[in-house]
């Protein structure tokens, strides 16, 4: 691409493999053991009632991973085609289509913030705009944890959803840990543990990162 990516490329390539994508992962097939221990110390710092939103949540397959840990927890996409899959695969939880950055919540609303690989698709002008909705969405206290591949430059992952027969056009934008902990700050938020790891072969090309902050 030779513009920066538009939310509607975003929804309509996501539309386009929602079922694909939901098929294939249906629970925390991808993820390393590091990984899950990020996702369990975020939730050991939420405070009580432990209302959290699953920010950029798929077709879900990451909210019962929450609610084993007694969070309170509702779904936003901006997929419509990954809402449906989330309404249908994991009914008992409330799921809305929405944008990470006009978030149909009230200010304080949630004790934390989960957006696990969703602000990859989001050119870097857009993320002090998620970090402006994380911040006015949270509680004082509030925890709120990014993950997203690490490194520099773009990536254009439409050759794998191809493979399956979907032709779609999508690219990711790689960060660093400390561009993105450094957006927090900027945001109001302060870094309070972070994870970088190589990739791990063959179904990783990236390095990943996870950063946890609080208000």
């Amino acid at each position: 691409m030779s513009r920066p990516q538009l939310e509607s490329d975003v929804r309509s390539a996501y539309d386009e493999v929602a079922d694909s994508y939901a098929d294939r992962f249906r629970s925390i097939e991808p993820e390393e053991a590091i990984d899950i221990a990020m996702i369990e110390h975020f939730g050991s710092l939420l405070q009580a009632p432990k209302k959290v939103l699953d920010a950029g949540c798929g077709a879900g397959r990451m909210l019962p991973v929450l609610a084993a840990m007694n969070c309170d927890v509702e779904g936003v996409d901006l997929s419509p085609g990954m809402v449906r899959r989330a309404r249908r695969d994991h009914p008992s939880f409330t799921t809305t289509v929405a944008s990470l950055t006009d978030l149909p919540f009230p200010d304080s609303c949630f004790d934390g913030y989960f957006s696990w690989y969703s602000t990859i698709h989001l050119p870097d002008s857009e993320l002090p705009l998620v970090v402006d909705e994380v911040r006015r969405v949270l509680r004082p206290g509030g925890v709120a944890l990014l993950a997203f591949q690490s490194g520099t430059g773009t990536r254009d992952v439409s050759e794998a959803y191809r493979r399956h027969g979907h032709d779609i056009v999508l690219e990711r934008y790689n960060r660093t840990a400390d561009q993105v902990a450094a957006a927090l700050s900027v945001g109001g938020l302060q870094e309070v543990a972070r994870l970088e790891r190589s990739a791990v072969s063959p179904h990783e090309r990236d390095g990943q990162a996870v950063v946890i902050a609080k208000v």
